[in-house]
This record gives structure tokens, C-alpha cells and sequence, in this order.
């Protein structure tokens, strides 16, 4: 870690859950740091709280106690949160009506208006994930590997400072999932943005810097 502050803190991270008449307490007290351009791995049995973490990092969900800081700040209005931060999912979230670009141009719609620099970084992010040709089809068209490198230019549309990545690779076969960790990976350290993977494929991370487990509510080295 530098001596800046992190681009993404969690102290004391609480969540829980009413199941019935139960009260699932699913994250006890989880802290996490992340510096500039680091890459970290969080893997975990189902159930163990991992995509409700990412939920609360993103600042789509807000923990039952505890705090978040987003590069020193508590609090995440969505167009910040549309600079700072990119996600990718396991079920890609394209819209089907809209071809390629025009997927990768919503992160930017969030912020104002497209014009001709905002559809220039798209084709270049296609460009980039090895879909330049592929700019025109719909999500029917594609892949699941290709859909998942539309989502990642998506992510990256906006030049975040973070990637909250939750199981990226779940939906594809593994000679895909491999292209896109590969990808992923790549496209993170070559544009200095953080990465905060959640995955159950210990041989995907293994790649991060930062390998963590969480386990009964909170985190052990993996």
C-alpha cells in the first residue's frame, strides 16, 4: 500500500438478512482496503456473502453498520460512481436491442450527452477487447466470451479508478473464461485502474496480487 489514501476502504462492514422469522447475518465486521491500481481476489463458498459485498463496494447497497470511503469520501452520488467505479457481472447485463457500441456507450449516456469523442473511445475500447468487427451485432450475435469483453469496454468506458468484477467468468466455458481473465487483467494494469475480483476459480485468484477468502463473515488469506 502507498501512503495515499485507498482508492476503496471498508471498515467494520456489517450485513444481515431476515429469512423467515431468522436474521442471516451474512458480513460481521469485514475490512478491506484497496490502493491505486492493485488487484485483489475474493473467493468464497456460495453463500458466503461475496456478491453482497460487492453490493455494498459499489455503494449500490449500504451496510447495517459500518463505513465505506471511496477514494477518503463517504458518500457515492451515482455520476460519481459512474467515474469511479466499473462493474462487470456473470450475466453480462448488455441490452438486447442494442448493438455492440451502443452497449458500451451507456456507461457514458450516465454521465451527459454522446458526441463524436465519446463514440471514438467506444470503437477503440471494441478495438481493444479484439471486437472492432463486431461493433454492429446485437448481444444474439455474440458469444458468451464476446458479450463478456462488450461488458468489460462497458466498464472501462468511462476510465474508472476501480473494477468491481463479480464472478466475471461464471457463464462461459473455460477456454472463454481464461481469454477474459486474460483480458481483464490486461486492460487493468495497462490503464493503472484497481480491481476487486470475486470468483470461485481459485486458478483465476491466483493471478491477483491480493488473494483473500471470506469465510464466516469475513475475510482469511486464501
Amino acid at each position: 500500500m502507498s501512503d495515499a489514501a485507498p482508492i476503496l476502504q471498508a471498515t467494520g462492514l456489517h450485513k444481515s438478512y431476515l429469512s423467515g422469522e431468522r436474521r442471516l447475518h451474512v458480513l460481521r465486521g469485514v475490512e478491506l482496503a484497496v490502493a491505486a491500481g492493485e488487484s485483489v481476489s475474493i473467493r468464497g463458498e456460495s453463500g458466503s456473502g461475496k456478491s453482497t459485498l460487492l453490493n455494498l463496494l459499489s455503494g449500490l447497497d449500504a451496510p447495517d453498520a459500518g463505513e465505506l470511503r471511496w477514494e477518503g469520501e463517504t458518500t457515492l452520488p451515482a455520476a460519481r460512481r459512474g467515474r469511479l467505479i466499473g462493474l462487470v457481472f456473470q450475466s453480462f447485463y448488455l441490452v438486447p436491442e442494442l448493438d455492440a457500441l451502443d452497449n458500451v456507450l451507456l456507461a457514458a449516456r450516465l454521465l451527459g450527452p454522446i458526441g463524436p469523442a465519446e463514440r471514438a473511445r467506444a470503437a477503440e475500447l471494441l478495438g481493444r477487447v479484439g471486437l472492432a468487427e463486431r461493433a454492429g451485432h446485437v448481444p444474439a450475435k455474440l458469444s458468451g466470451g464476446e458479450r463478456q469483453r462488450v461488458a468489460i469496454a462497458r466498464a472501462l468506458m468511462n476510465r474508472p479508478k476501480l473494477i468491481l468484477a463479480d464472478e466475471p467468468t461464471g457463464n462461459l466455458d473455460e477456454g472463454s473464461g481464461e481469454a477474459v481473465i486474460d483480458l481483464l487483467l490486461a486492460l487493468c494494469a495497462e490503464s493503472g485502474c484497481a480491481l476487486v475480483l470475486v470468483t470461485h476459480n481459485a486458478a483465476h485468484a491466483a493471478r491477483c496480487a491480493r488473494r483473500l477468502f471470506l469465510r464466516e463473515g469475513g475475510f482469511h488469506s486464501d
